[in-house]
């Protein structure tokens, strides 16, 4: 179990200083929370590459600290929020060069009493962290914008919450060569967090599959216990009712899916994990590139202007792969997979793209995600809302969804009267 080590709060009313109260958690696994008071004058005060660091907790026998950026911690992320987590090495210990592997994870908190993550940017592979490079992170963990209109900033607060997890650490493992336990747990303890590598590779090897599916002209081997085990649209359909294969050598032909949301899909069925499922084809932390104000109004424009099109045109990938993942994700029952599509959508909503999402909420009965849509059509100035009502999108919610159309002049009308 994750033991709690401590809260660290920043506080933009006190020239964003780091108060930290740690607790005394030894093990190889350990949550540290970074409580923000007064994000908005964080915002102000602190500028772009520079940071708020709170101070050091210990998880595994090392001691660690949070790097809060609230303006990028760079200039090619400076409209996002930057995390990063930092090892501090001491220059005494014999063992200081000895590189310590982590896996680790930021994430938004709802409620800090129930420990419910909202939104969560993990490795998904495994950090090493050395006297040279002692500081791994996220620098595009949220956009500034998207944080500000959710519910996870309440009162100018937010709390963020760090799992760290030490997975190979020279510490522990010369205690457990001695016999002993290390700090509170076993070699084998450690070893836990690598089964999703584990069925990484038996997707990759292939070894045992005993199904496969055909899906736009590519032919994907898998295992049918592991399909049954994460999906109930599975179960049915490799061992139920709806069975379609009756032997090993049948292909499963799936229809209106590219190949590279099956990809997608299977490596979360294997793995457990977003986004660094995509690593074959397309990392979400490459196609998520800083866009500058405006740039998607005039989107058919910037595709044809050097890196600014490029970026302009990674959004438009990505934006269609993660509403095709969420199709695929919701056809397949894959709830935790269509909760962080929808999530990733949310952010991502723009007078390009709102019309196609809000259609595809509509169609597949996603309330939150509509609802993220309709308010992000609710705060728009009346020269973007033309913009938006001229699309061909917006045409086609209108005649096929006439419904939404009257929940947005509802919320419109109850905005004028407030």
């Amino acid at each position: 179990m994750s033991a709690f080590t401590g809260v660290s709060i920043a506080d933009g009313y006190k020239r964003c200083g780091c108060e930290t109260l740690a607790v005394d958690a030894r093990g190889d696994s350990g949550y540290h929370l970074l409580m923000v008071n007064g994000y908005s004058r964080t915002k102000e005060l602190i500028p772009t590459g520079q940071s708020i660091t709170a101070n050091s907790f210990n998880v595994g026998g090392h001691d660690w600290l949070i790097e809060y950026y609230p303006n990028g911690e760079n200039p090619g992320c400076a409209d996002y929020i930057s995390f990063f987590l930092n090892l501090l090495y001491d220059t005494d210990d014999d063992n200081h060069e000895v590189p310590v592997e982590v896996r680790f994870s930021f994430s938004l908190v709802d409620q800090v009493e129930k420990q419910m993550p909202t939104y969560i940017r993990a490795t998904g592979e495994t950090r090493s962290f050395s006297s040279t490079t002692s500081i791994w992170g996220s620098d595009r963990f949220i956009r500034r914008d998207a944080l500000e209109h959710s519910a996870d900033l309440k009162c100018d607060c937010l709390t963020i919450r760090c799992d760290v997890v030490v997975v190979s650490n020279s510490r522990l493992d010369d205690d457990d060569d001695a016999g002993g336990r290390g700090h509170g747990g076993t070699k084998a303890a450690l070893l836990l967090p690598d089964i999703h590598q584990h069925f990484k590779s038996l997707l990759q090897n292939k070894v045992g599959a005993d199904v496969a599916f055909q899906v736009g002209g590519e032919t994907f081997p898998a295992h049918r216990c592991v399909l049954a085990a994460r999906s109930t649209v599975f179960m049915a359909q490799l061992f139920g009712p709806m069975k379609e294969a009756s032997n090993s050598n049948s292909v499963i032909q799936i229809k209106d899916m590219e190949p590279k949301v099956f990809t997608a899909l299977l490596s979360f069925v294997y793995t457990d994990s977003f986004p660094d499922m995509y690593e074959d084809k397309i990392k979400l932390s490459e196609l998520c590139k800083d866009t500058r104000q405006g740039q998607e109004d005039e989107m058919s424009e910037a595709v044809g202007q050097g890196q600014d099109g490029e970026a302009a045109e990674d959004e438009v990938e990505l934006l269609q792969w993660l509403q095709g993942l969420f199709v695929a994700a919701d056809r397949y029952d894959l709830q935790r997979l269509k909760f962080i599509c929808v999530k990733q959508l949310s952010q991502r909503i723009g007078v390009s793209s709102v019309a196609s999402t809000l259609a595809l909420a509509e169609q597949h009965h996603c309330r939150g995600l509509k609802e993220a849509c309709l308010k992000f059509i609710q705060v728009q100035s009346p020269s973007r809302l033309q913009r938006l009502m001229a699309s061909n999108g917006w045409g086609h919610i209108v005649t096929t969804y006439p419904s939404v159309l009257n929940e947005l002049i509802a919320m419109l009308a109850s905005n004028q009267r407030k």
